[in-house]
């Protein structure tokens, strides 16, 4: 994207401020309803809710600046914003599907996603295949008459596993099926699936685009009769829609998204390449270390990688894993990412009766890189694998 135009929409898209006293940091409208003088005013404007506020659940003018920069950035032409993540991801597929509808998705996508298709549709008849996402011909091999919808994840945030998506979406627009990715490992400044052919792109605005760890919240972006579609049913029927000062504070994070989303990068690739080096780490998962099976895939259809990654500790049992992670000074423990602070995920501490996790080996620690000096991250993690 030119830096001209990112600028713009980080800075000023959709910012009305003549409307708004002036004020260099536009105000939050942190009201829940809107009067009109007339009948007539307020007729007009029922029939208009998508584009006009009468009920902040629907339309409300600081949610609406929010959601025109991340159309912007996604280069979609309208983008809805949820309470989370899981919600845009839910309201898309019960948007675009029904009972006796099927669904291919990635085998290991996102574990609430998992849980939706896995166990809450199919309640209402609704069947998912999972497929390896890393031979795009799978997604066509699973398809059926009868399928609504493809999902994808790529790369996925566990095990970093890429999809084709301009292959995925070739094969879904031959067959008349809705793409879906979830694109929340690498921001919109490093990778667009709609330009790739994918109708739908879904984010954990929690993660990058909030990016201070003071927010929980969700984007669906795509075409603006996609989005009408969903706002009209599933967005103001189920009504998972974040508040005013929720969307303002994702606002405030957009401001300095390409400064942290770069540093965090660029941490990320000298941490990566020490842990590859380091003869207590088996594997390192980045997309960007040319080791990674899928890496001219990542430089294809990636701008860059982002902070995300995760280790293959050569550990001989749990207990080691856990010296590992409890020696971690300047990682917390924590789940999500994106935020300004180094955090570590360990499989082991997840492993739970749901038995997703149970397939992944208790040697993996998720590491997210955050904005800390990287030498200071390297030789806590050096402490830490001496200790292991």
């Amino acid at each position: 994207m030119d830096p001209d135009d990112l600028s713009h929409i980080l800075n000023h898209l959709g910012e009305d401020r003549a409307a708004g006293f002036n004020a260099v940091v536009p105000p939050v409208v942190q009201s829940g309803n809107f009067a009109y003088p007339t009948v007539a005013a307020m007729r007009a404007v029922v029939q208009q809710e998508f584009d006009r506020p009468l009920y902040t659940r629907g339309h409300n003018p600081t949610v609406a600046m929010v959601r025109r920069k991340l159309a912007a950035l996604e280069h979609a032409e309208d983008a809805l914003l949820f309470s989370s993540g899981s919600a845009a991801i839910a309201a898309a597929v019960v948007a675009f599907t029904g009972a006796g509808d099927h669904v291919v998705c990635v085998h290991k996508p996102y574990s609430w996603t998992r849980k939706l298709l896995g166990e809450l549709l199919v309640r209402f008849g609704v069947e998912t295949t999972f497929v390896d996402g890393t031979d795009a011909e799978n997604y066509r091999r699973a398809s059926r008459p009868n399928t609504r919808m493809f999902i994808t994840e790529s790369p996925n945030s566990l095990t970093f596993e890429l999809q084709d998506l301009a292959a995925v979406a070739a094969i879904a627009r031959a067959k008349g099926i809705v793409t879906l990715c979830d694109n929340s490992y690498s921001s919109p400044l490093f990778q667009n699936p709609i330009d790739l052919g994918i109708d739908l792109v879904a984010h954990s605005g929690t993660k990058y685009l909030n990016g201070h760890s003071d927010v929980v919240c969700g984007v669906l972006a795509g075409s603006a009769a996609h989005m009408r579609q969903v706002m009209a049913r599933e967005f103001m029927t189920l009504g998972a829609v974040p508040g005013p000062h929720d969307a303002w504070l994702l606002m405030r994070g957009l401001r300095t998204l390409e400064l942290r989303v770069g540093r965090s990068a660029d941490s990320a690739e000298r941490v990566a390449r020490f842990l590859e080096a380091h003869p207590r780490v088996r594997k390192v998962h980045w997309p960007g270390l040319e080791s990674h099976p899928q890496h001219a895939l990542a430089r294809r259809q990636m701008r860059r990688c982002a902070g995300l990654m995760t280790i293959d500790l050569d550990a001989p049992d749990e207990a080691a894993v856990e010296r590992f992670c409890d020696h971690l000074r300047r990682f917390l423990i924590a789940v999500s990412w994106g935020g300004h602070e180094s955090l570590q995920w360990p499989v082991c501490a997840l492993k739970g009766p749901s038995g997703y996790y149970t397939e992944l080996p208790f040697t993996l620690v998720r590491l997210y890189i955050g904005l800390e000096d990287p030498a200071v991250l390297i030789a806590d993690l050096e402490n830490a694998l001496a200790r292991m």
